[in-house]
């Protein structure tokens, strides 16, 4: 007869590189969690505020590597991704065969798929594990990950995920985690989009938008976007949550994959073009509910 026993608490030592909005709170959850975390940022003074939790700071990607059994990256785009793993200095330099890479960062898939395989050559195992939250998850832990990866990898990883977020679901294999995270911005484009809309034709009738959104969130339009988002657009005012530029970004990725594959996305493509105009105007680092300032100033608001 056998008997099972629980399996031992995960000692790993964590690293993480990419201390930016999401970052420097998922990082920190890590620290607070009570896990040995040594962490890297291009600017090295991101890095204090978790020196205070508990964490170690380290000069390169490399050490980082080197002292580490799993990392995860949540870096910008994928010449980031590329620069903090195979660079001069790079992570690729310090880890150890038989180490993880959690890639938090959103990509193109083929680029997941581009640097597992280059990884696995080093005996490095990888995994695709783009988020969704926003700040708000990123701080409080709740956020939604898209897993793509090995079985046996995933199973790895979870660990550290479940210290990051609440819905983690493993999708296929690498790349799977950002195929999904391309169809979640995608999603939110089209919501971010009509909240926008929704908001000014009620400015417009001199409505009470607080109001309007309270009635509204008790039936089928309540989305995260119009709980969390849409009084920042009825303000006029968008501060930091998850940048404009990045969520831009994205829908490149995702009108590309779209070309790709034969989608036609012409909600997806207008918001896109909305946004560009926004960044034009200087507004990139805005949250992504600035989106509303195109809508807000066609509608002379």
């Amino acid at each position: 007869m056998t008997t099972d026993h629980p399996s031992a608490p995960d000692q790993r030592t964590i690293g993480f590189l990419g201390l930016g909005t999401m970052g420097a709170f998922m990082a920190a959850n890590l620290a607070r969690a009570g896990r040995r975390v040594v962490v890297w940022n291009r600017t090295a003074a991101k890095a204090d505020a978790l020196v205070a939790v508990g964490a170690v700071a380290a000069q390169s990607p490399r050490v980082v590597g080197a002292a580490c059994d799993v990392v995860v990256l949540c870096v910008t785009d994928a010449p980031q991704v590329d620069e903090v793993l195979f660079g001069d200095n790079g992570l690729a330099e310090g880890l150890a065969p038989g180490s993880l890479v959690i890639d938090c960062s959103t990509i193109s898939p083929l680029k997941a798929q581009e640097f597992a395989g280059r990884l696995r050559a080093l005996g490095v195992a990888f995994v695709d594990a783009p988020v969704s939250g926003g700040s708000e998850g990123a701080r409080n832990a709740t956020l939604t990950i898209m897993v793509g990866g090995a079985d046996e990898d995933v199973a790895s990883a979870t660990p550290v995920l479940e210290l990051l977020g609440t819905t983690i679901t493993h999708l296929g294999p690498v790349g799977a985690g950002q195929w999904t995270k391309a169809i979640n911005q995608v999603i939110i484009a089209g919501t971010y989009l009509g909240v926008a809309e929704g908001v000014t034709l009620g400015l417009k009738a001199g409505l009470d938008m607080t109001k309007v959104v309270a009635a509204l969130s008790g039936g089928v339009a309540n989305s995260w976007i119009l709980q969390n988002r849409s009084g920042r657009m009825i303000d006029d005012d968008y501060p930091l949550g998850f940048k404009i530029a990045l969520h831009r970004k994205d829908l490149g990725i995702a009108l590309g994959l779209a070309d790709q594959v034969g989608a036609v996305l012409p909600v997806t493509a207008m918001a896109a073009g909305f946004e560009d105009e926004v960044i034009a105007q200087g507004h990139g680092d805005d949250d992504n509910s600035a989106l509303a300032r195109s809508i807000r100033q066609r509608s002379g608001l």
